[in-house]
């Protein structure tokens, strides 16, 4: 481990400065959810809105409720396990509710407040629902024609085989009546385990040339057509329409979707942040780039069985690898104690050292 005032000056990468192709990332966003209470200053915005069954195009319309985004830390916030506050497992909780009120189904949504999020990877811990009839999603969101999702439907889990919906919404998925479903950026992904019986994480990379899909760690699914490329959010959200060939449901219990975590790592078109990381890295050096450790085992916060690997990492913990980075209070609620114990397990790869590839790069600073 290298000392200096800052460690990350220059960015965070998603593999090795040592290898042959490598790409750079001047943006954090990291939410534990395990100890935060305060979502809005964790930078996240519960939303509140209806869509009629028409435009839900479904037999039910979606009621996206406030009250049905809670937040259920651990009650000791010095832990990685334990009791929650309000039971259960602790984290996030995104519900579905069984009960529709004048044909809507009760809905939750939450979406992150930096709308300037353009390229990056990005990252979820998640337990999902067991209740057959919702659908849950994490995703990237500029339009209709612009957006990268990964979607769940608990109709699909069971003992002998679980899914994961892989989903580009294009310019022909809108000509197609918004379904991308026939669509060539659209994949059903078996997953090698239920995600409604502990916690996993799944990622997307997206650069220029596509847009990658990954399950703990592990590799899925290319697309390489309609890459977006233009800024937009990060959203997560849990519903049902009733639509047999999609969320199925409603459910016949309140279902819940529980997040552990939300990792971002990504480039900005906000002029500011541009200029901020200028300040910061004046000179590109490999040797001040963060490597973004991968999460190649179920992310357990207990770390089960004494497996420390299971835990994940959270470069905002430390405020030397967050230099010049909009690090919410929410997310250091652990503060020095968490801190301590992460340092104790963090990769020895964390930083690596090696000649630059501008040319490698050339799209990452040109933004």
């Amino acid at each position: 481990t290298r000392t200096a005032s800052g460690y990350c000056e220059c960015g965070y990468s998603v593999n090795r400065t040592s290898d042959s192709s490598f790409k750079v990332f001047t943006e954090l966003l990291e939410t534990d959810f395990l100890h935060s209470e305060n979502l809005t200053g964790a930078g996240w915005t519960p939303q509140e809105y209806n869509v009629s069954h028409q435009a839900a195009r479904g037999p039910y319309g979606k009621q996206f409720r406030v009250s049905n985004v809670v937040a259920n830390p651990l009650r000791d916030e010095y832990s990685w396990a334990g009791s929650s506050v309000n039971g259960g497992d602790a984290g996030l909780q995104l519900w579905v509710r069984s009960n529709d009120s004048d044909g809507l189904v009760g809905a939750a949504e939450l979406a992150a407040q930096r709308t300037d999020v353009l390229y990056g990877s990005f990252r979820i811990g998640v337990k999902m629902s067991g209740v057959q009839g919702t659908c849950a999603a994490f995703f990237w969101f500029r339009n209709d024609s612009q957006e990268i999702d990964l979607e769940f439907l608990s109709k699909q889990f069971n003992d002998s085989s679980s899914a994961v919906n892989l989903v580009l919404q294009t310019p022909l998925s809108v000509a197609a009546g918004y379904d991308a479903s026939g669509t060539p950026e659209f994949k059903v992904e078996a997953l090698p385990f239920r995600p409604d019986k502990e916690f996993h994480e799944y990622r997307f990379d997206w650069s220029p040339e596509k847009v990658s899909f990954y399950a703990d760690g592990r590799w899925l699914y290319d697309m390489t057509n309609y890459s977006p490329n233009s800024p937009g959010h990060l959203v997560m959200n849990h519903w049902s329409n009733g639509d047999p060939s999609w969320s199925a449901g409603p459910p016949q219990s309140d279902a819940v979707m529980t997040v552990s975590y939300v990792k971002a790592y990504f480039n900005s078109s906000n002029p500011t942040r541009k200029e901020a990381y200028a300040a910061r890295c004046p000179t590109f050096n490999p040797n001040s780039v963060c490597e973004i450790p991968d999460q190649t085992t179920p992310p357990d916060p207990s770390g089960a069985n004494g497996n420390q690997t299971a835990r994940t990492f959270f470069f905002s913990l430390d405020p030397g690898y967050s230099p010049n980075q909009t690090v919410y209070k929410s997310t250091n609620n652990t503060n020095n104690g968490a801190a301590s114990r992460l340092a104790a397990s963090r990769p020895a790869s964390l930083w690596a050292s090696a000649p630059l590839f501008v040319a490698l790069l050339t799209w990452t600073f040109a933004l």
